[in-house]
């Protein structure tokens, strides 16, 4: 039986012919209980969530900025507020797409050694690598959320915001990374491939 296109929101570990992944890798994969497979498609749901925002703060900013060029040289007339809430949907589809290609493991990173050594030496450099991953989300969320609270008395000129605003994306990003990481060393424990190396190998 083939492997589903994504079985990490399928919810169970199935063996897949993925470039890296020994036999016995895929042998011992373990399927999800009820527990994981809801905690599972939540993650799932937020993923698809913070891809559409990020998404359309892309376009957002590429709006705001589109309209400053116009009316910088068509209209000689520079709106002073494009700036600051260009960087505003800047931060957000930054750090909401950052942690969408932590879940998706699709972020660039140099794997010779880790292809190099046995199988099992090779999930443990994985688990350490997703754990300092969870490491920095939550140390961001962390001293985002003290930054935010130390500048929320000020105001961020010309929006008239608080200047705490600046930093939820920091924080929600923070959280993001923090949870898809743990998502992602839960499926090295049990198996299963991350769900753009599944899509690549089942479209070769």
């Amino acid at each position: 039986m083939n492997a589903p296109v994504r079985p990490a929101e399928a919810g169970w570990s199935a063996p897949d012919d993925a470039p890296g992944r020994s036999a016995s890798s895929t042998m011992d994969a373990k399927p999800m209980n009820a527990t994981l497979l809801g905690v599972r498609r939540a993650l799932g749901f937020a993923s698809s969530l913070a891809l559409w925002i990020s998404g359309i703060g892309l376009v957002a900013m590429t709006g705001v900025v589109g309209w400053q060029v116009f009316a910088r040289y068509v209209l000689n007339d520079t709106p002073s507020w494009a700036e600051p809430l260009s960087l505003q949907f800047m931060a957000w589809f930054i750090l909401l797409g950052a942690a969408v290609g932590v879940r998706e493991s699709v972020h660039l990173g140099l794997d010779f050694v880790r292809v190099a050594v046995p199988e099992r030496v090779g999930l443990a450099m994985d688990l350490v690598s997703l754990g300092l991953v969870a490491f920095f989300g939550v140390a961001m969320t962390y001293y985002s959320t003290l930054l935010a609270i130390g500048t929320w008395t000020a105001t961020i000129p010309v929006l008239g915001i608080p200047g705490g605003v600046d930093f939820f994306p920091l924080i929600l990003g923070g959280v993001l990374i923090a949870l898809f990481a743990l998502e992602r060393a839960v499926d090295v424990l049990l198996g299963v491939a991350p769900p753009a190396e599944i899509e690549i190998t089942e479209t070769v």
